[in-house]
């Protein structure tokens, strides 16, 4: 019994031990493993300790604007990835090792913390960082813009992968902020390669780049990029569209590939001497109190209205020199990736080259905003039939559908007037024919009298001379 208790009790007091035991062996086999994985992506002693602590699930930090931030970092991707030979102080290089951990740090908001780490990234990606302060992204941050995305909003800087590396099309970071054009890219003849297909078809880089994005409605954006990979497209049109270049100048790619899209007559205010689209400048809007104050009623601007805002900005400068541009577009971004397959394509002239078609129905005025993106104000589509916006709206006819009526009436006149003549020449001609004839024998008659004299008066010259 005594002994039996005497056994119980040690077993009962050895289990803490064990225990303890236990904990210790998982903890040094945990840091092996980690040391075996920081070796393997030659990862320095101090990013392994910090990793030591950051490889945990659930590590989180309330941030004073009640937000969440995971602090938690996969030692195993994050020697998969591209930054396995960076340091963590690389990239945090403003947290002291001694008191980190200890002293709490304030932090705003996710997006503060964001905004404060970017400057991390240029500091080895100082290409990339300069064809980011390019785009529509970098403008979008400086007018204020609280979604535009940051480089670690498309790029985790802990799991970062190659580019090279083919990855499910869902996971696409541009899928993040343009879910509804993502939707209809995957839907599309691009998607329906790359996903059905599995060929490599373009994705959002591809047409936009990367960095250096663009606003695609701007400039010649749309076209080029289409061009860039269907070189030979312009030589193919040739063999059944008249007029191809002047078609590709004047018409956007999806108008006739995306045949179920709503369409419209884009002008676009051009600096004809400069070759490229106005834009506004920041804290200037010249072009929406222009454009509202033409267009009192909303109604959409008239052609009157259209010529005096034309006016006034070629009298800011453009000394005749602005001009618009039309180009026939679809109404919106995501019926731009609707893209179908070519046999489908629209290839019937009658569908824009018809009084009253569809596509001329619509009409908008467009300048280039301060962030590049476009900035839009209605017109009446009556401007594309009106002889007096013939001076603004140059270089946009598409023949039989923006027919001008009195340039048809005057076609008219010129044609009745050209046919006229020659038509009372004849009718002329006709009327004083016998009268032509009367006087035609009139002549021979006095002209054979005329000779009868002669011969005779010849005759006694003759007869008197012998």
């Amino acid at each position: 019994m005594n002994s039996s208790c005497a056994a119980g009790t040690m077993i009962l007091s050895s289990r803490p031990k064990s225990f303890v035991l236990a904990g210790m062996l998982a903890l040094a086999l945990s840091f092996v493993g980690l040391t075996a994985r920081a070796a393997e992506g030659e990862m320095s002693k101090e990013s392994t300790a910090c990793l030591s602590c950051h490889d945990k699930q659930g590590l989180t930090k309330t941030l004073d604007s009640g937000e969440v931030l995971s602090l938690s970092i996969s030692t195993t991707a994050y020697t998969e990835s591209m930054h396995k030979k960076a340091d963590c102080e690389d990239c945090h290089s403003n947290l002291d090792s001694k008191t980190h951990g200890k002293v709490k740090s304030a932090i705003k908001s996710k997006r503060e913390f964001t905004l404060g780490m970017r400057e991390s990234c240029r500091d080895c990606h100082k290409k990339k960082a300069t064809e980011y302060d390019d785009s529509v992204h970098a403008a979008l941050i400086k007018a204020g813009n609280k979604k535009a995305p940051l480089c670690s909003d498309c790029h985790n800087p802990h799991t970062v992968r190659s580019t090279k590396i083919v990855t499910p099309i869902a996971e696409t970071p541009c899928a993040k902020c343009h879910e509804a054009i993502f939707k209809a890219y995957s839907k599309d003849v691009h998607g329906h390669e790359r996903i059905a297909k599995g060929i490599s078809a373009p994705l959002c880089a591809g047409c936009h780049q990367a960095h250096a994005v663009k606003a695609a409605s701007m400039g010649e954006g749309v076209k080029d990029a289409c061009l860039a990979c269907h070189k030979e497209a312009v030589n193919q049109h040739k063999d059944w569209l008249p007029n191809t270049a002047r078609h590709f100048d004047a018409i956007s790619c999806p108008v006739c590939h995306a045949p179920d899209a709503k369409r419209r007559v884009n002008l676009r205010l051009y600096d004809s001497t400069a070759k490229r689209q106005v834009a506004e400048k920041t804290g200037v809007p010249k072009f929406e109190n222009r454009a509202d104050a033409g267009d009192s009623k909303a109604m959409g601007l008239d052609e009157r209205a259209l010529w005096s805002l034309l006016k006034e900005f070629n009298q800011d400068g453009g000394d005749g020199k602005m001009l618009l541009r039309g180009r026939l577009e679809v109404s919106s971004g995501v019926e731009a990736h609707q893209l179908a397959e070519k046999s489908k394509a629209i290839k019937d002239c009658d569908t824009c080259h018809r009084q009253g078609a569809a596509a001329f129905q619509s009409v908008t005025l467009t300048i280039a905003g301060p962030d590049g993106r476009p900035l839009r104000h209605g017109v009446q589509n009556e401007v594309l039939n009106s002889l007096t916006s013939m001076e603004s709206v140059r270089g946009f006819y598409a023949i039989g559908s923006t027919r001008i009526k009195l340039l048809d009436y005057l076609l008219v006149l010129v044609v009745f007037g050209a046919l006229s003549v020659p038509l009372a020449h004849m009718t002329v001609k006709r009327l004083f024919k016998g009268v032509r004839e009367k006087l035609e024998a009139e002549r021979l008659a006095a002209a054979q009298d005329a000779n009868k004299q002669a011969s005779t008066g010849n005759r006694h010259d003759d007869d008197a001379s012998k």
